[in-house]
């Protein structure tokens, strides 16, 4: 006789609280089997064997498996095809129904859909719930049933309809897991992967950063950003918690929790994004595309310090402070012309705390492209930027230690020239607009 179970599905969402879709699987009547599935078709696209996102993710599991031990149960985990893995699991258990929480990703959108169509013909029920996100896909449209485009009138409309009901945490019976004997999960290894040096940590809030970080949060020699973005990413903590705490404590941290959720629904209702211009004139610029200005730019040898110091610290550490992120990214699309694919692509591979939507979002903003984006004719002034937000050159002199002494190397293109030159080619393209 095979077991009657329900399965809940752990994917963005790496933790035992405040957990929508596992609330709802273990107030069901069937006993809930915890399921952690590493994707190959994602980790094949991986060609750094110590990613420390896989590595963040191994360690979150881990986690969750000790604390499921005290319940009487384990972390079951595959490795391969969601698909096939489905299949497997449905041969083996007398499976009710399957309980996940939803992402807005399109490949992951199709895989749902994949998985969901399987299921339904063998008469087992795939239950999505909103829970990376305040507000669900269509819960804040504009008046004619259209999503937002512009984030300001976005985010009024998510402030107004916000409730307590939308940030109280949900619980969970922990009694109904299905019970099993108690077993690792794969290692690292077993997945064709090796430790990085990343540290998994439960996350806080930090009522000192957040208090403080409408004050602070440009200033990147000073650690006064909370560094939840990985957290969020991968759901080690909750959304909820998060807005819960920006309303106490700081209205400016709340506003960027907006921005996460504005630009997943962006995502959500135009696709096309993830390889298009939202501005689709934008798709039309005449790009330089200069491979070896491109590979300075990657390696931190621009000759602009503080683009240098950011791009040097994220390839050390798989970070870069948010306001740097800006600077580095306007440097790319107007002073070198490079198609902000090339850097969105650059930072998908380096950041531990890459999300689709952000990236591609930020990225689009930066370049002019995007639906709220910074208007063409905006080109950052890197000299003017470090004088503003690191004007005794603590971070440049961190990460860029020859910087000041001849070996450091010149600019590899000249502010002002570069700023006329990305107007003329910008304003050729968009005069029609």
């Amino acid at each position: 006789m095979k077991k009657k179970v329900s399965i809940f599905w752990f994917r963005r969402d790496l933790r035992l609280s405040d957990n929508v879709g596992l609330h709802h699987a273990l107030h069901s009547n069937d006993k809930v089997l915890p399921l952690f599935i590493f994707d190959e078709t994602i980790l094949s696209k991986l060609e750094n064997k110590k990613d420390r996102r896989v590595d963040y993710i191994h360690q979150a599991l881990n986690k969750i498996n000790s604390e499921l031990k005290s319940y009487g149960t384990t972390l079951t985990t595959f490795c391969g095809n969601p698909l096939s893995i489905y299949k497997k699991l449905i041969d083996e258990y007398d499976v009710q129904a399957v309980f996940c929480n939803r992402d807005y990703e399109p490949n992951a959108i199709d895989r749902d859909k994949e998985i969901y169509y399987f299921l339904r013909e063998h008469n087992i029920v795939l239950k999505g719930y909103k829970d990376q996100v305040i507000f669900d896909r269509n819960e804040i449209l504009k008046k004619d049933g259209n999503p937002y485009t512009v984030y300001t009138p976005y985010s009024k409309k998510w402030k107004e309809a916000l409730k307590k009901e939308h940030y109280s945490a949900y619980d969970l019976n922990f009694d109904n897991f299905y019970q099993q004997q108690f077993s690792d999960i794969h290692s690292l290894e077993d997945l064709g992967f090796e430790k990085s040096d990343i540290e998994f940590n439960s996350p806080i809030l930090d009522k000192s950063i957040i208090d403080e970080y409408d004050k602070y949060r440009d200033f990147p020699a000073i650690q006064k950003t909370t560094q939840l973005g990985i957290a969020l990413r991968f759901g080690t903590i909750s959304i909820r918690k998060c807005v819960e705490f920006a309303l106490k404590h700081n209205e400016i941290w709340l506003s960027e929790l907006i921005w996460r959720e504005f630009f997943m629904q962006i995502l959500y209702h135009f696709p096309k994004v993830v390889h298009q211009s939202f501005k689709i004139k934008y798709d039309e610029i005449k790009w330089r595309n200069n491979e070896k200005e491109f590979q300075k730019w990657c390696e931190g040898k621009t000759g602009y310090p503080i683009v240098d110091a950011g791009m040097r610290q994220l390839n050390e550490t798989g970070y870069m402070h948010n306001r740097v992120r800006m600077i580095v990214a306007s440097f790319l699309c107007k002073h070198l012309l490079i198609d902000w694919r090339w850097g969105e692509t650059y930072f998908a591979q380096q950041l531990n705390d890459y999300d689709l939507s952000a990236n591609n979002g930020n990225w689009q903003w930066a370049a002019g492209s995007g639906c709220d984006a910074a208007p063409y004719f905006r080109v950052f002034n890197p000299e003017i930027q470090t004088t503003k937000f690191d004007k005794d050159f603590e971070y440049i002199k961190k990460w860029v230690p020859e910087y000041g002494t001849s070996k450091y190397v010149k600019p590899i293109v000249e502010h002002r020239f570069a700023r006329e030159r990305a107007l003329q080619v910008y304003g050729e393209t968009l005069k029609e607009q």
